[in-house]
């Protein structure tokens, strides 16, 4: 009998482990659908007065109130893992969350909402760009070839020579914000396992949030607010409207399913589904403003996009040797984390658009 029994839970293994992973590919998906509506709900607002920095603003501090509901609870008991983290939790939300934003919706003012988050996306480029130029040693023939396809599709974007005209000013906005993803994805690279993703993504939101109130208060970041009526696709809606879509849908939904996603997925996984925020982005601005990136430029985009696939297909197939078997426990992981080339755990976490 417990051979048979065994053999039962042999054979459903398999299925119960396929539905996991399409419930966690629809979760994913849907994080992905909901990120990329952050662009046109900021248009919108942008296009009616508001600033990039007062958007932005907004967004942070309505998401971190929210976000803040399930991570005091979380924190019970364990409040000294803040004191612990304060560091991750302080750069994560000043270059993860206020810059990577601010830079972002700045680009969004002067390009359409495809082409700004196509140039966010570079971050994976820039971090083997980095790396390469740091440690002097040329990338795998798969990162490689990902990179140049990625910069081939940076130059399609651009349309340098098309019809499309290009703000550069916008453009230089969204490589910033591309270095500050870069930079986010090293910030968070290193595995913890003390401080809960729900508390990161909430303390990370309040600091990015008083950095945005602190510079507003200081005269460096100019902050305007509109009450006007916003347009989002047939529709003439409240300037409400898009905000609690930014807040709610934009940020609050979309992180608390991408931490599901994740969990379910694995980081990975999950962050090759991410890429389809790039696909749901065009999509949506083409649905609710009206926006659509030339031929040229989609074609760059996909250029891009694939580029960075390579990089993870690359990053995925990393090799680790073989370890003799005398090694402890600790020296095991330790041995095991220098085999490990940095980029494989450089691009491990999710975008925060």
């Amino acid at each position: 009998m417990p051979a048979a029994n065994n053999h039962a839970q042999n054979h459903q293994t398999p299925t119960a482990r396929r539905g996991f992973l399409a419930s966690g590919l629809g979760v994913a998906l849907f994080s992905s659908a909901v990120f990329g509506l952050s662009g046109s709900f900021a248009k919108a607002l942008l296009e009616t007065g508001w600033t990039p920095g007062a958007a932005v603003t907004a967004r942070l501090t309505g998401a971190a109130l929210i976000l803040a509901i399930p991570a005091i609870p979380a924190l019970r008991g364990r409040w000294h893992q803040l004191r612990d983290n304060w560091v991750t939790i302080l750069l994560f939300g000043l270059i993860g969350v206020a810059a990577c934003q601010l830079f972002y919706f700045n680009a969004v003012a002067r390009l359409s909402v495809g082409v700004a988050l196509l140039l966010e996306y570079l971050a994976p480029v820039i971090i083997v760009l980095w790396l390469w130029a740091a440690s002097r040693k040329r990338p795998r023939a798969l990162t490689f070839g990902g990179t140049l396809l990625s910069l081939a599709g940076l130059v399609l974007v651009l349309d340098l020579t098309g019809a499309v005209k290009v703000d550069p000013v916008g453009v230089l906005w969204g490589i910033a914000a591309a270095v500050c993803l870069a930079i986010y994805f090293f910030i968070t690279a290193k595995e913890n396992d003390t401080l809960p993703p729900i508390v990161l993504a909430s303390g990370g939101l309040m600091v990015g949030a008083a950095v945005m109130w602190l510079a507003a208060a200081t005269g460096l970041l100019p902050m305007a607010f509109t009450a006007a009526d916003t347009k989002l696709g047939p529709w003439t809606t409240p300037w409400w409207v898009p905000l609690a879509g930014l807040v709610v849908l934009a940020t609050v939904l979309a992180y608390v399913s991408g931490i599901m996603a994740a969990r379910a997925l694995g980081s990975k996984v999950a962050s090759f589904v991410s890429l389809t925020e790039v696909l749901f982005a065009v999509i949506w601005a083409w649905l609710l403003l009206g926006e659509l990136p030339g031929a040229v430029q989609l074609l760059g985009g996909v250029l891009i996009v694939g580029g960075v696939i390579l990089v993870r297909l690359d990053e995925l197939r990393a090799p680790v040797p073989p370890l003799p078997g005398a090694v402890t426990t600790t020296a095991n992981k330790e041995a095991r984390a220098r085999a490990t080339s940095p980029l494989e755990h450089a691009n491990d976490v999710e975008p925060v658009p």
